[in-house]
């Protein structure tokens, strides 16, 4: 007898999405009234159930009246938790966050990893500003909110003593939050891509480098502080290796090999994408390693060089300008685009070459560093 009944459910349609609440009751298909969505007869069975049916609809009427009024998204999933409480199930912006941060976390390089801790804040800062909320559904994600996000940010004014965001910065952000919201379709957590239609534009930014001029500037200053005389010699070593930063920061005496054309090569993999670095050493490379065999600090911490942070070399580096009496704002990253342009290219070097002596993953990257220079 019960083989032959079947589920009541409530079917809720938002514009064109649906969904289906099981009511949890049964029911025999031929005292059921297709037309009119409830029990045929004057049964007490079906008089219960059209009871339960009229105070789900309308606890979904009236809750979907109170959205409005509350000026809260109005969609299947917002209007299915009336009835059900908030699905666990139901994906949330945040939930996106942890699963990315999770898989992304042996994938990508720390500095990575950072920069999307500071779009994820962006955001979580967006909601509460914009939609007094801490997280919201996937489902919500639309076209609209990504214009949004990108209008806040372009508000954004910060608290502290950082600059606005200019154009560039804000589209990384938006390039982040893309990066996820593929994660998210890939996973079929949602849809419809939010992005379809959204176009990023960055700003053309002129990639400063020393002229050999300038270097040569920078090689015969004679600095009577010890700090600032280490800060310039570090930055010419990666002038003439293109080393980054972070990877002169990690630098060892294992890095140094001497290859099979009996020179000595610069053997690394960059921090930023894991990729395996080949280099040969400079003459002037090498005359500044030599200086630091026996320096006291470096030996102590097992690197080649004295390193000290990112940020206070950068601040000696201004220093260093000044009394070279060179206008351009040096930053360790200068140094990079002065092996791409100055170093390499402009002296024949193929592009193929620089490409993998800058461990860069692709051409492209490369191209940007390729000024045609006048001579």
């Amino acid at each position: 007898e019960k083989a032959t009944e079947a589920t009541v459910y409530a079917r809720i349609t938002v514009n064109g999405r649906r969904s289906e609440i099981s009511l949890k009751k049964k029911i025999d298909p031929k005292f059921w009234d297709e037309a009119k969505g409830r029990a045929k007869g004057k049964r007490d069975e079906s008089a219960g159930l059209n009871n339960y049916i009229e105070r789900i609809r309308s606890i979904i009427a009236d809750g979907y009246h109170n959205l409005i009024q509350e000026r809260k998204p109005i969609n299947v999933d917002s209007v299915k938790a009336l009835f059900t409480g908030h699905d666990e199930d139901a994906i949330t912006i945040k939930k996106l966050f942890e699963y990315h941060n999770q898989e992304a976390a042996y994938k990508l390089a720390p500095g990575t990893m950072k920069n999307y801790g500071t779009t994820q804040r962006y955001i979580g800062k967006f909601l509460r500003d914009k939609y007094h909320r801490h997280d919201i559904l996937l489902s919500e994600l639309t076209y609209r909110f990504l214009l949004d996000f990108e209008s806040y940010l372009r508000s954004y004014v910060p608290k502290d003593h950082q600059q606005r965001l200019h154009n560039n910065g804000i589209m990384k952000h938006i390039e982040r939050l893309r990066k996820m919201v593929n994660l998210a379709i890939k996973l079929d957590w949602l849809e419809k891509d939010p992005f379809a239609n959204f176009k990023k534009h960055f700003d053309k930014v002129e990639r400063q480098c020393l002229t050999s001029e300038e270097l040569s500037l920078l090689e015969k200053k004679v600095f009577k502080i010890e700090r600032l005389k280490n800060v310039r010699d570090m930055f010419l070593f990666c002038c003439y290796t293109g080393l980054a930063f972070i990877d002169l920061a990690g630098l060892t005496p294992d890095n140094i090999v001497t290859g099979t054309d009996g020179g000595l090569w610069l053997y690394t993999s960059r921090a930023k994408t894991d990729t395996s670095v080949r280099v040969p050493i400079l003459p002037q490379a090498k005359r500044i390693m030599d200086q630091y065999k026996d320096n006291p600090k470096a030996q102590s911490s097992g690197t080649v060089f004295p390193v000290l942070s990112n940020q206070r070399m950068n601040g000696y580096l201004k220093e260093i300008a000044d009394l070279c009496d060179i206008s351009k704002k040096l930053t360790f990253h200068i140094a990079r685009h002065t092996f791409a342009t100055t170093v390499t290219l402009s002296n024949g070097v193929p592009i193929e070459s620089v490409s993998r002596m800058l461990g860069h993953t692709s051409i492209r990257t490369t191209q940007i560093y390729a000024k045609v220079l006048e001579k």
